[in-house]
């Protein structure tokens, strides 16, 4: 298995991340939705939706929502929310779900960089190219790697639910490594989280030669420029053409 595979099918996974901004991430879609001026009624695929947090919350904007994600215990937590405008499905979001079939895609949280070789990343953007109808628009929501490297915590400890998560972040062959180790019930666990660290020219980069046109750069969920170095995030909106 790989380690997104093992890691993100835990339990532990969501353990450590529980406490995500929700009120952030719902605000972030708030000011996306109005700046690139989503219709109601358009169809949207949350890609790498995990258990459909940012799903749910478009679906409520009045979307037809569809979530994919490799994991299967991620999807099978989402699909109690499902109704006839939201649906779930395991996908590898290197292949193609629909062709010409959503008017938006979203890839939000850093949900890319995932693969070892760059023939797979590739493939993300060109089956996300092939999903969007003619016009319709990519959004990728990535850390912003300069500053992540310039200000990587190399050593951090958290304690959740009664365990100790230990974490070591290091910089490996252009991939943001994080080791994850812990004990509950007397069992000792041990788990990788593994990002290619592409720049924000990188990414446009990328994005363009999958046939997208750049529309927008911001770098935070504020909306704000983005700023080399100093932005949290690099959030680029690009269009099929």
């Amino acid at each position: 298995m790989t380690w997104f595979e093992e890691w993100f099918d835990s339990p532990y996974y969501h353990v450590l991340y529980k406490n995500r901004d929700e009120k952030e991430a719902c605000y972030f879609i708030d000011h996306l939705t109005q700046k690139i001026g989503l219709q109601p009624g358009a169809k949207v695929l949350d890609l790498a939706c995990g258990r459909g947090r940012h799903s749910v919350y478009l679906n409520k904007l009045g979307f037809e929502v569809t979530g994919v994600d490799l994991s299967a215990e991620s999807i099978e937590y989402a699909r109690q929310f499902e109704n006839p405008e939201l649906s779930f499905f395991v996908h590898d979001m290197r292949q193609v779900l629909y062709v010409n079939y959503f008017d938006y895609i979203f890839n939000l949280f850093t949900s890319f960089g995932y693969f070892d070789h760059q023939k797979e990343n590739e493939a993300v953007l060109a089956a996300a190219f092939t999903g969007l109808k003619p016009g319709g628009l990519f959004v990728i929501d990535y850390m912003n790697a300069r500053k992540v490297i310039d200000n990587m915590l190399r050593r951090e400890t958290k304690v959740i639910d009664g365990i100790e998560f230990n974490m070591h972040r290091s910089l490996e062959h252009d991939f943001i490594v994080k080791q994850i180790t812990f004990k509950d019930q007397g069992n000792s666990y041990e788990f990788y989280e593994k990002v290619r660290a592409f720049k924000q020219d990188q990414l446009v980069a990328m994005i363009k030669k999958a046939g997208f046109k750049v529309l927008h750069q911001f770098g935070d969920y504020y909306l704000n420029p983005f700023i080399e170095r100093q932005s949290d995030r690099a959030i680029i909106v690009a269009q099929k053409a």
